[in-house]
């Protein structure tokens, strides 16, 4: 993973987001913005606030984890994006350009063309084969039959599933199906993949190769993904950067190991209570820092400690290089397993 925040600029930018649903939003918008609690709204109006004032930066080539409790407003944020839902006030810039501008037939290109959605429940076609449901997309797009079956063939091999290209869904497992579900976002090879709980079905094992999957093709691919959760587990292991949501408000918005090791709130601190820390600590946090030697194996700065401690089998001095691969630094095995043994639950006590 790695952070390109700085170098290529924002693909999705929101601004003073707000979402409140009723008969009356306007109204009830005032009082939020005098200060009154989504808690307060809701007893005064009977109307429910889903996002109050929410403002991210999310840029190209990052997985963006968007996480919190079952009501905290991740859903509905994810589907401002695609403008499945249009928000109360706010603004919303996607690649430069504003959402809530487009007419429908823009929105319609939009939708087709830089964003697509892989969902919870696989959104799958029952009685269309699987490459027929990976190339659901591409027909929509009046992609001939021969092209549009050539790219999902090829994706579909890509997520592990060749073999299977003329079963039916109800023919395959849960995590086979979601497979099939990130091949169809995939193969319509837009910039932007929104993910809403698209793993959290699954059974954990199968869940947590998923959630490899999806690291290791994004190494290649470099797509903007953002993605939903309720677990911080599945956060730390994928994301680049995190926003925590509660009550629609963004409670918190970094990188993994800052909000895991400076939690900005008692939600937070709760959040993070149980998580396995040394999950979080990338090799850049702990690392020695200056001009040194070459070392003969290097690991990105993104790394985490957990990742590299094999390394040190054969390696006295493990390299940490920037995106452009110029070594910043360097990290022996006692310092990862002083970092591994502070922050894992049970080690070091």
């Amino acid at each position: 993973m790695h952070d390109t925040r700085q170098e290529t600029g924002l693909a999705i930018r929101m601004r003073g987001v707000t979402k409140i649903f009723g008969d009356n939003p306007q109204g009830a918008l005032e009082l939020l913005q005098q200060g009154r609690s989504k808690a307060e709204v809701q007893a005064e109006t009977n109307h429910v606030v889903g996002l109050d004032n929410v403002s991210l930066d999310i840029a190209r080539g990052q997985i963006f984890v968007v996480m919190g409790l079952s009501g905290s407003g991740k859903s509905t944020l994810i589907r401002h994006v695609n403008r499945l839902i249009d928000p109360t006030a706010g603004e919303i810039v996607v690649e430069g350009t504003d959402v809530l501008k487009m007419s429908l037939p823009d929105l319609r290109t939009y939708r087709r063309n830089t964003v697509a959605m892989v969902f919870q429940k696989f959104g799958l076609l029952p009685h269309r084969s699987v490459i027929d449901n990976v190339a659901y997309g591409l027909e929509v797009k009046g992609v001939g039959k021969v092209e549009r079956l050539e790219r999902a063939a090829k994706w579909i091999e890509t997520v592990g599933l060749s073999g299977y290209e003329n079963s039916r869904p109800r023919q395959l497992s849960g995590g086979q199906q979601q497979r099939v579900g990130l091949a169809r976002a995939l193969a319509l090879d837009t910039d932007i993949i929104l993910m809403d709980e698209a793993f959290s079905a699954l059974d954990p094992l199968i869940r947590s190769g998923m959630q490899d999957q999806l690291v290791e093709l994004q190494k290649s691919l470099g797509k903007t993904i953002l993605f939903i959760t309720h677990d911080f587990d599945e956060a730390l292991k994928i994301a680049d950067r995190i926003a925590v949501l509660k009550d629609g408000a963004v409670q918190q918005e970094g990188k993994p190991e800052d909000i895991v090791l400076k939690p900005a709130n008692e939600h937070i601190e709760e959040f993070v209570r149980e998580v396995n820390k040394a999950r979080a600590i990338h090799v850049r946090t702990i690392m020695e820092r200056g001009e040194f030697d070459p070392c003969e194996y290097s690991v990105p700065s993104t790394a985490r400690c957990e990742d590299v401690l094999p390394y040190f089998a054969e390696h006295q001095w493990v390299g940490v290089v920037n995106d452009e691969g110029r070594q910043i630094g360097r990290v022996s095995a006692k310092r990862v397993i002083t970092a591994l043994a502070r922050y894992t639950p049970g080690i070091g006590d």
